[in-house]
């Protein structure tokens, strides 16, 4: 009776905790390691967004992955909101 996996199905990375909109970045908290490149998927009850990770941030400072606990900050082209799942995208 556990959940069943279709071919479509998204492996969940993190959550977003914060939408900074002057400046077009989302906060994600992580649950598995991320790197630039990765392409992405946010989902919310309003949101749908898929893009490439193009800059990713801990504590103000420019990385290229990041591993799971880690809280990054991502540049995001529409806006999205505290409590969307980010999912790599399938």
């Amino acid at each position: 009776m556990g959940e069943q996996a279709g071919a479509s199905a998204e492996k969940q990375i993190g959550t977003v905790t914060h939408y900074f909109g002057h400046i077009g970045v989302m906060a994600v908290d992580l649950t598995a390691p991320l790197s630039v490149g990765t392409s992405i998927h946010i989902k919310g009850h309003t949101t749908d967004l898929v893009l490439t990770v193009t800059s990713l941030q801990i504590e103000h400072e420019n990385v290229t992955q990041a591993g799971a606990g880690a809280s990054v900050g991502i540049k995001v082209g529409e806006k999205v909101r505290p409590g969307d799942h980010v999912y790599l995208a399938a």
